[in-house]
């Protein structure tokens, strides 16, 4: 498939924040206020879609309205850049609904993770668009240790050149959107070569269990000759992200896969480094292509953005590793 690559984001841009899963509503005005000064000193000037702060029962909103916001956050001509609101449990919902014309017509940047992962990976099957895994409107609203995150989102969505991802200093995997101020800094002990080598591919993925929501649906992507870019939050623990892995590998064309890069665990799935590289060695599937783990991206903080799409080069070896985003 030929990449569709939709125009950088600059200063003086109007984005537009909608919810495809919770609602808008599940954020606190001092969460909302914080990011609303960010998106400031980004330059931008931010919109709302007519029904980002709907909430229902399951804090979510109605299919209509969710997938008239992202009609609409593609069609008008004064969108530049269009952000998820929030993480959730039902994006996937939206994807037989949504006019693919609509959004192939209006390339634009769409930026979220979690259970945006459906959208994004659906989006560049049916149209070949690239979207980008990285922080959703809520994660701006984060009052300190943002500067990581921040550059590699500037990196990633406002310049084109190739961008050399290095490890964070820190991270942290505390519930920051209750308490601002309590922050709790871990030292990175970095990031951890499971198979050595070298591939260059087409990068899909994020949110592992949400991903494997588009297994057997027309929005699963064409996994040849892709990196495939693995995370998950504290609800999976090794015995959930190895079967879930394991799902995967047993795809047609797995056997094409280029390499695979997981992202950071958070503390509450309990996955030991060891553990996980004896689940991941085991798996004869994988045995003969690079595998990394433990990087800056998904449920704890700081996180790289990276373009789903995209083009991606992994150098593995027990001395270091090397990771550039080709094109974005």
């Amino acid at each position: 498939m030929i990449s569709i690559f939709p125009n950088r984001l600059k200063k003086g841009d109007k984005i537009m924040v909608v919810a495809p899963s919770d609602s808008l509503a599940n954020i606190s005005d001092s969460v909302h206020q914080k990011a609303l000064e960010r998106f400031a000193e980004l330059g931008l000037e931010v919109t709302y879609a007519k029904n980002v702060s709907e909430m229902d029962e399951l804090d979510s909103s109605s299919i209509t309205s969710r997938v008239a916001d992202i009609h609409e956050a593609f069609s008008n001509p004064n969108i530049r850049g269009i952000f998820t609101a929030f993480g959730g449990y039902n994006c996937n919902q939206l994807l037989p609904y949504l006019d693919w014309d609509i959004i192939k017509n209006n390339p634009k940047v769409l930026i979220g993770f979690s259970d945006t992962t459906a959208l994004s990976n659906a989006i560049y099957t049916k149209t070949g668009l690239v979207s980008y895994s990285g922080p959703s409107f809520s994660r701006f609203g984060q009052e300190l240790y943002f500067d990581y995150t921040m550059e590699y989102f500037k990196k990633c969505v406002f310049a084109e050149d190739v961008i050399d991802i290095l490890p964070s200093d820190k991270w942290s995997d505390d519930w920051w959107l209750k308490d601002q101020s309590s922050r709790i800094l871990q030292n990175n002990s970095g990031w951890e070569v499971v198979n050595e080598g070298y591939a260059k591919g087409v990068c899909l993925g994020g949110n592992l269990s949400t991903f494997n929501l588009l297994q057997g649906t027309e929005y699963f992507p064409n996994i040849k000759d892709s990196i495939l870019f693995l995370e998950d939050d504290s609800e999976s623990t090794i015995g959930h992200f190895d079967r879930d892995l394991e799902s995967l590998t047993q795809l047609p064309h797995f056997d094409s896969v280029k390499a695979i890069i997981i992202g950071r665990f958070q503390n509450k799935s309990d996955v030991d480094v060891n553990l996980l590289k004896k689940s991941l060695q085991a798996k004869k599937h994988i045995k003969s292509m690079p595998v990394v783990a433990n990087l800056d991206f998904g449920h704890t903080d700081p996180i790289f953005t990276f373009p789903i799409g995209g083009e991606v080069e992994l150098h593995a070896t027990n001395d270091g590793i090397s990771l550039k985003i080709l094109s974005h």
